[in-house]
């Protein structure tokens, strides 16, 4: 007897949430990570090892029909209020100070890995959204931009803080913004270190759409709808969108090696501003945990 389930649906991942509505051919994913809100190697590798496993799935239905194609593929959080609070600052630290530009090297190259997946979506005809319904920082924010499309929720906060410690994003901030916006403005938000809001991020044509607070997921399932209905323009238009601006695998590569050199170069100074906001880091990460146990204690 076939089994009516594709192995690619049933993986066990540490760090992420994943669900699939067969109905609507939309693959939802949840970032769950540990120990902190961030980029962390784990979830970057569960990231990678789910995104070739919806790859080889997508290729499979292709080539037998047996399975049904998953058409849209939603990325979020887990963690209430937060998407992703940017890179694994506590990893970066730690290779600064040895110097271990290897470390670095392998961080950058799996992070870009996976954005860039994300950004061709796995060269299969998926359309893929960033369900932003908490703060999206320095790579969160990256992680979101490199989606077809982008649903904030009004009142959460995007940025690149990066500059607080003199350093910039470097996991495709540049060349995902400028694709979206001029380069003149990319390079303000960069060096500012603002935060922005969502409803600012949208007026300036980053944000494709803004939900209400609390319906970022209704809001996701309208604008696949409204995909459905118009489904050979607006993929076509996303097809040109890259013909047009196209953003290289190197590309992306050649801007992380400045980052591996610039993070090396960080004085104690910088060093110490980043150990400020990895404990700011972990006091949010505490209190999720206690929001969550409280939660569950309520409902027991």
């Amino acid at each position: 007897m076939q089994n009516n389930k594709s192995p690619a649906l049933d993986q066990f991942y540490d760090q992420l949430i994943t669900k699939y509505e067969e109905d609507s051919a939309v693959m939802w994913c949840y970032a769950n990570p540990s120990p902190r809100p961030c980029f962390t190697p784990g979830l970057l590798k569960d990231l990678k090892r789910f995104l070739h496993n919806i790859k080889s799935r997508c290729n499979a239905d292709d080539r037998s029909g047996v399975f049904p194609s998953i058409k849209y593929l939603v990325l979020g959080s887990n963690k209430p209020g937060i998407f992703s609070l940017g890179g694994d600052l506590e990893l970066f630290i730690r290779a600064i100070n040895d110097q271990d530009k290897k470390l670095l090297t392998e961080y950058m190259e799996l992070s870009i890995d996976v954005l860039f997946s994300t950004y061709t979506n796995l060269n299969t005809p998926l359309t893929t959204i960033a369900l932003i319904r908490g703060n999206a920082l320095g790579a969160g924010f990256e992680g979101a931009l490199a989606c077809d499309y982008l649903v904030a929720e009004e009142g959460v906060q995007l940025g690149f803080p990066e500059v607080l410690f003199n350093m910039f994003p470097g996991m495709g901030a540049y060349s995902f913004l400028s694709r979206r916006i001029n380069q003149v403005t990319v390079e303000k938000m960069i060096l500012s270190g603002r935060v922005y809001s969502a409803e600012e991020l949208h007026d300036m044509g980053i944000i494709d759409f803004l939900a209400k607070k609390g319906e970022g997921v209704e809001s996701v399932c309208r604008l696949i709808k409204q995909h459905e209905k118009s489904g050979n323009s607006r993929k076509s238009l996303l097809k040109i969108r890259r013909l047009v601006n196209p953003i290289k695998y190197q590309e992306l590569i050649d801007i992380g090696n400045l980052w591996v050199d610039a993070a090396l170069s960080l004085s104690e100074r910088e060093l110490r501003v980043m150990k400020r906001l990895v404990r700011s880091q972990d006091k949010i990460a505490s209190t999720l945990v206690e929001a969550a146990d409280l939660k569950e204690t309520v409902n027991l």
